[in-house]
């Protein structure tokens, strides 16, 4: 099964607030474009994903994104992150009903394509499946099968609602890469530990990340 991702990032520069104490505000906007490149480019890499769709607004992030091949969707809803996934999702489905969908967060900067190939080969025998981040607590990738609604449900504790609303969690051994997501200075840390990307390590190249 070849999947088609979605990814949806909002304007660079209300991006990766909570980044503050280690990233300035010249600097963030910068920053997440490139969690943003690194994760498609990792993602267009990978032998389980057929495309890649990214729904967002801004100007910068939309050219960048499309030159690593990626499918830019406007953000028509401006309804905060579910509606913009429901929103890509309806898109990918107007064109193809019977794709396979997966969300997938914008700031994965350590992706690796085959750990991502054996998350989205293990969602594929499940209705819809998810994979819980680092810390336990939300989410960075859901699936849809064939004829199932994506329904998703982000933010915060995402882990307990999407288990809730019946996905299946996947297991998380091996695949450290597609849960490190980057929110926070420690996030930033450990994805840097794992090895970034290289967009990431340019912008992440002399800020202080303090222990």
């Amino acid at each position: 099964m070849q999947w088609t991702l979605v990814i949806p990032l909002k304007p660079l520069v209300r991006a990766k607030s909570r980044l503050a104490p280690t990233a300035g505000d010249a600097v963030r906007p910068g920053l997440a474009l490139a969690f943003a490149q690194d994760t498609v480019a990792a993602a267009g890499a990978c032998a389980e994903v057929r495309d890649v769709v990214v729904v967002t607004d801004d100007a910068r992030a939309g050219r960048e994104l499309a030159a690593l091949g990626a499918r830019i969707v406007p953000d028509s809803p401006q309804a905060g992150l579910n509606a913009a996934l429901a929103h890509g999702a309806a898109a990918v489905r107007s064109a193809c009903p019977q794709a396979p969908v997966a969300a997938l967060n914008a700031d994965l900067p350590a992706l690796r394509p085959a750990e991502l190939a054996r998350v989205l080969a293990s969602a594929a025998v499940f209705p819809r499946a998810f994979l819980p981040d680092a810390a336990g607590i939300g989410t960075t990738l859901l699936s849809a099968a064939p004829g199932t609604e994506l329904l998703p449900a982000f933010g915060g504790a995402s882990r307990a609602r999407h288990t809730a609303s019946g996905a299946a969690e996947l297991p998380g051994e091996g695949v450290d890469s597609v849960r490190q997501d980057v929110d926070t200075g420690d996030d930033l840390r450990a994805a840097l530990a794992l090895g970034v990307g290289p967009h990431t390590a340019r912008a992440a190249a002399g800020l202080l990340i303090p222990d």
